[in-house]
């Protein structure tokens, strides 16, 4: 069964929490309580250039995608980054990852964008089998240095 993919509006709040907990839990990462509060509020203000899908099954929330659009020097489309992809552990291998990726495809082509593309860690083979079949790798090595959290 295809999952029901829609925005997620202030009063998923308490369904997207665990899905937000366990993705942080999966990357061993951990993030204060008012990182997750901006965070959650960045994604549903309609003033944010930011926004998150959520997949439905049996009327469960099973999973989450968070979307940034951000401007480019190479077209006049924004581009559209796909970050946080989570599924739960009991929902994974039922479509629900292709369901999100595809309706951020969908919404972004919508929305003008000119390019999805989001970063998975080297480790996540699972994932990459997935990414593989819906994308093409880009090539490029990321490089960063954190300054603040």
């Amino acid at each position: 069964m295809t999952p029901n993919v829609r925005e997620l509006t202030p009063a998923d709040f308490a369904s997207w929490l665990p899905l937000w907990r366990g993705y942080l839990k999966f990357y061993e990462s951990s993030l204060t309580e008012e990182t997750t509060q901006t965070t959650w509020h960045r994604l549903t203000d309609p003033k944010e250039p930011m926004f998150a899908l959520g997949a439905y099954s049996e009327n469960k929330l099973a999973g989450i995608v968070h979307i940034i659009y951000h401007r480019s020097c190479w077209t006049t489309g924004d581009y559209c980054y796909l970050q946080d992809l989570f599924t739960a552990e009991d929902a994974r291998g039922q479509g629900v990852a292709t369901a999100l990726i595809e309706a951020v495809y969908a919404r972004a082509k919508a929305d003008g964008a000119s390019r999805v593309h989001w970063l998975t860690h080297e480790t996540n083979a699972t994932a990459q089998k997935l990414y593989e079949k819906l994308a093409a790798r880009s090539g490029f090595i990321q490089y960063r240095k954190i300054l603040s959290l």
